[in-house]
């Protein structure tokens, strides 16, 4: 009596073709023109008295048209991928010498020897004040602006202390605390910085590197101006 070797049934087949076609290395992958010899193996190598019905063998047919296609949606997705960081970066690098606002209370002199930014108002305020610290934590200099309404309120520091006199380079930071039922509260600063350069990573992510405070994520520029 003849003999015959076992064969995976159709849905082990589409199972291994799914696996050996994600793991493999591009140039060594599972192609179709492999399947399908897989398939007419299995089928020259079936049991004739147990022989696959139609209904299995269309079935299989299926799985195998709809795993294609969902390779050539892949690809579509991957260009569309590589596209779409190609545009953002060129987007980010016409950023390059241009001014951003990120949120951060620290950063050093500008090269005037200025410092500008905005305090974010999430509501109105009887009273808003700047305190400027230098880099030992030393309060140097107390801005008061006094009634503002929601919104960005812009200021600027003229690098100078309480007695008019030029700071040293140095980091600094400006904390700013509005006055809401009769206390204080501190609240959120954006500082000015120009971009320098921009970063692009292997994975698509784009870098900021600012003039006066570093590396950032391009999602945490809240304004460019």
């Amino acid at each position: 009596m003849a003999t015959y070797d076992s064969v995976s049934s159709a849905g082990d087949v589409l199972s291994n073709y799914a696996l050996q076609t994600q793991q493999a290395k591009k140039g060594n992958e599972l192609g179709k023109n492999e399947f399908m010899e897989l398939m007419v193996a299995q089928l020259n190598n079936q049991n004739p008295l147990e022989p696959q019905d139609n209904g299995e063998f269309i079935s299989q047919l299926a799985q195998f048209s709809s795993l294609e296609e969902m390779q050539k949606v892949s690809g579509s997705v991957d260009t569309f991928a590589t596209q779409y960081r190609s545009t953002q970066a060129l987007q980010a690098s016409a950023m390059v010498g241009r001014s951003v606002l990120v949120n951060t209370t620290s950063a050093p002199l500008g090269v005037d020897g200025r410092m500008s930014g905005v305090v974010d108002l999430a509501s109105s305020t009887s009273d808003l004040k700047l305190s400027v610290y230098n880099g030992s934590g030393e309060l140097i200099r107390t801005v008061d602006m006094g009634q503002q309404i929601a919104g960005q309120v812009a200021f600027e520091w003229d690098g100078k202390n309480e007695e008019g006199q030029s700071m040293p380079s140095d980091t600094y930071t400006i904390k700013a605390d509005a006055r809401y039922d009769g206390n204080y509260e501190q609240v959120s600063t954006l500082l000015s910085s120009n971009v320098d350069s921009v970063s692009i990573a292997k994975d698509g992510g784009i870098t900021l590197n600012l003039a006066s405070i570093g590396a950032i994520p391009l999602n945490q520029v809240r304004q460019i101006n």
